[in-house]
């Protein structure tokens, strides 16, 4: 398994509620990544469909993970909107996240989310996020 990727996961297990939710890593490379999470009866809402809290914490955490690929692991999600697009059945979510734009101290991110069940895919939600590095040196002001 490479390198980056392994990290990722160590840092995924380090987060109680990924690690009650289910949500694993399955692809990390700078620039992109991509997270699932499986749908279990705990995650749905009253109507049946995986609650919208669910589908959020995935382009959130696949946007930040994204971000940290490219500005490195102490990031933090600075803002981020998300259209729900359609309701979510299905076995699993599946998060997909790219950069879109990346500074020197944050990025700007999308991500796209997925409903999956037997090998088909629909999109269910779109997320942009900014990803900002932390843990700096305050600047001097001018």
């Amino acid at each position: 398994m490479d390198e980056m990727l392994e990290l990722g996961k160590q840092i995924l297990a380090m987060q109680p509620f990924s690690v009650l939710i289910g949500a694993e890593l399955t692809g990390f490379s700078e620039g992109h990544t991509e997270l699932k999470i499986p749908i279990r009866p705990e995650l749905r809402q009253q109507h049946g469909f995986v609650h919208g809290g669910v589908i959020s914490y995935a382009a959130d955490n696949a946007l930040t993970y994204v971000g940290g690929s490219v500005l490195g692991p102490s990031v933090v999600t600075s803002e981020f909107k998300i259209n729900y697009l359609r309701p979510v059945l299905g076995d699993f979510i599946v998060a997909r996240a790219s950069v879109i734009h990346a500074g020197k101290n944050q990025a700007v991110c999308r991500c796209d989310v997925y409903a999956a069940s037997e090998g088909k895919e629909s999109l269910c939600a779109t997320a942009q996020g900014t990803i900002k590095k932390i843990g700096q040196s305050p600047q001097p002001q001018a």
